[in-house]
């Protein structure tokens, strides 16, 4: 008898049957199906399986949560089935089919901006610090800049605009690039496209608006004339002009001998692309770019502007946790190219403000939940830094009312500011940096509507944290003794536990652990440790962006934000799974039968092993400080994934009282991360 067969006969059942199931794959912890009819699945049912730690939605695929055991499940499963299983792109895409028109249009908006979304900040950063220097008069009576009363000033402003023309200018060379990397096609044919569309002997796209249209430039073949016009600036010109390069190469490598595919592709492929980009696409793409701009900038000028101003606040959060919210940027970017700013950035920024205050309400309300504060103030920093997934995550969703608090908030500054008409002069660094991107006479107003960002939302989950929140969630394990210290209905020993717990938790805070399950051993000692298996800073499990991780469904841990780029053995023990195409993860078996599992970021699985290199194997045997995966971060990042790691224990063998230590900076192989008896 197969070791899962009563689950996997269940499952396949319960899931709708093998006709409900267009495709399916795995990876590290999870069984990923793409289904016919998601309504058929009897998810309360699966819930229940013995081998099913959960399952959940995400991107049109139905995700059951196996563990590190999945591998052999889904081979149970694919064989009872009579079902071949696909890739994990294949399933990806085999998912799309489930979403709407528009869910698949902001999805690859999303991927393709996500590679770009670095340079973007830096230049928003740029174009920041270039606003203060240079557009500012702050000297000789508000009449001069730093930049027109210093020479060195006056040359640092100029030189930064080498890297805000490269970034923001220049931007449909990134867009082509990305869109041939995501599509799988000749990456250097994409630049070269790109390239062309932003040549300098084009007229540059920023002066066509102010170019008498018998000025413009053109190429004259006789038949026809075709105006000489750049393309800088331009988002969705370049995505059109993009996906023809894409789809041209395809076609021809398609027909095209092997042989002679050298030559031809890439002469069939570009060139047609460049006269199409320049004669079709280009001139439509421009339009309807100017289009959209136009009705959200209308929109958000409007008698009406207020109110849209209000539900794009309001919404904008719940927008982050889908992963859409990148659809933004090409909004932004596109009302930059022809508005010469957006108010739809200084929106954004105030968004992370209000949800990074109220999670700065609910560290007050949890200030004596050391286990919380760990959790909170972290989470808090990083949403006023702009990167709200921690806080949304770890802290808000966790609790839904301080996400709704801190929306209200959201929505409340955001009307401020458009009907105030507060601009970005690009798109920058989110939350209180965000500043910077702001063109300096809004500033004044700009702050106002910082504080309603911080003071709403602050004000309203203090209120009602303090009427929903248990003692328990208020106080730690201390709780309900610790909310009510001076009740004499309270027991000696009840006071006296009280007292101990608290001790406990000083202590556990000064040391800088975070319990999991019991305390430690009695006497103060641990009969083992586990090492760090990175360089980084360990984080709470609850701050992982990732609700399977997140929520401890496959078991409680650790996160590492690594600073280094090689895993090791965090432990002697014997490598129990690794995924060998995607190479992204690696389960550990210890002799005490503790079941350890690494995870290199989030979702890197989509990346099928490009930027990572697996050192084990199965069933090979480690000692402590062994290595086990290398990966590249500057490709998970250009992938758009979190590198954030996650340190699970999903099995806890004959170990008990297992802790974990948190919030340090870890050296690989020499810290200890968790003890146990």
């Amino acid at each position: 008898m197969a070791k899962y067969e009563q689950d996997v006969q269940a499952l396949l059942r319960l899931i709708g049957g093998k006709e409900n199931i267009r495709a399916v794959s795995h990876c590290m912890t999870r069984m990923r199906f793409v289904l016919a009819d998601e309504k058929k699945a009897d998810t309360e049912a699966i819930g229940k399986l013995p081998s099913v730690k959960g399952t959940f939605t995400q991107a049109g695929q139905y995700q059951v949560i196996i563990g590190n055991d999945v591998a052999a499940f889904y081979n149970e499963f694919t064989a009872y089935a009579g079902i071949e299983g696909v890739s994990k792109d294949a399933a990806k895409d085999a998912a799309k089919t489930n979403q709407n028109v528009v869910q698949r249009i902001m999805s690859n908006l999303g991927e393709i901006f996500a590679p770009l979304i670095p340079a973007l900040i830096c230049g928003g950063l740029i174009l920041g610090f270039r606003n203060i220097i240079g557009e500012i008069n702050f000297f000789n009576d508000g009449t001069q800049s730093l930049a027109d009363i210093s020479q060195f000033w006056a040359g640092t402003y100029d030189f930064l605009w080498l890297i805000g023309e490269a970034v923001f200018h220049l931007l449909p060379v990134g867009i082509v690039w990305s869109i041939t990397k995501k599509m799988g096609t000749t990456q250097i044919l994409g630049i070269v496209l790109g390239l062309t569309l932003v040549s300098p002997q084009l007229l540059n796209g920023f002066s066509v608006a102010s170019t008498p249209a018998d000025q413009i430039p053109v190429w004259d073949f006789g038949f026809a004339k075709v105006e000489m016009i750049g393309y800088q600036g331009q988002v969705i010109a370049a995505i059109m002009a993009g996906f023809v390069l894409v789809y041209l190469e395809k076609f021809f490598r398609k027909i095209c001998p092997q042989v002679i595919s050298m030559i031809v592709v890439p002469f069939c492929s570009l060139l047609p692309a460049v006269i199409i980009a320049h004669t079709v696409v280009g001139p439509i793409g421009w339009e309807i770019g100017n289009f959209i701009a136009d009705v959200v900038y209308s929109g958000l000028t409007s008698s009406f502007g207020v109110l849209f101003a209000g539900v794009f606040g309001l919404l904008y959060a719940p927008i982050v946790m889908t992963g859409l919210h990148h659809m933004t940027n090409a909004i932004d970017s596109q009302l930059v190219s022809l508005y010469g700013g957006t108010n739809l950035w200084p929106m954004i920024a105030l968004s992370n403000i209000a949800q990074g205050s109220a999670v700065l309400a609910m560290s007050v309300l949890q200030k004596k939940n050391d286990r919380a504060k760990q959790i909170n103030i972290p989470a808090c920093i990083s949403c006023y830094l702009g990167v709200t997934e921690p806080a949304l995550f770890g802290v808000n969703l966790k609790y839904v009312f301080p996400l709704v608090c801190g929306m209200i908030g959201s929505a409340i500054a955001a009307m401020v500011s458009v009907g105030f008409g507060v601009q970005a002069v690009s798109i920058g660094v989110g939350g209180i940096p965000g500043i910077l991107s702001i063109y300096s006479q809004y500033w004044g107003i700009f702050l106002v509507c910082m504080l309603i960002a911080i003071v709403v939302p602050f004000v309203l989950t203090f209120l009602v944290g303090s009427r929903k929140l248990s003692a328990a969630d208020r106080y730690g394990e201390a709780g309900e003794n610790e909310a009510a210290p001076d009740d004499a209905a309270v027991s000696e020993s009840a006071a006296a536990a009280a007292a101990d717990s608290v001790n406990g938790a000083a202590d556990d805070t000064a040391s800088g652990s975070t319990a999991s399950g019991n305390s430690a051993a009695t006497d103060g000692t641990a009969a083992g440790t586990l090492k760090s298996p990175l360089d980084g800073r360990i984080i709470p499990i609850e701050e992982i962006p990732d609700e399977v991780f997140s929520q401890k469904i496959m078991g409680d841990g650790v996160g590492i934000e690594p600073t280094g780029n090689t895993v090791y053995a965090p432990a002697d023990a014997t490598v129990g799974v690794v995924m060998a195409d995607s190479k992204h993860a690696c389960g550990l078996v210890m002799d005490n039968g503790m079941e350890i599992l690494i995870h290199v970021g989030i979702d890197t699985v989509d990346m099928n092993g490009d930027g990572f290199e697996l050192f084990v194997k199965e069933g090979d045997r480690v000692k402590t400080g062994d290595p086990l995966i290398s990966f590249t971060p500057e490709k998970i990042k250009a992938a758009g994934h979190p590198m954030t790691t996650a340190f699970l224990i999903t099995d806890n063998g004959s170990a008990s009282d297992v802790r974990f230590i948190s919030n340090q900076d870890a050296k690989a192989g020499q810290t200890v991360i968790a003890e146990y008896a």
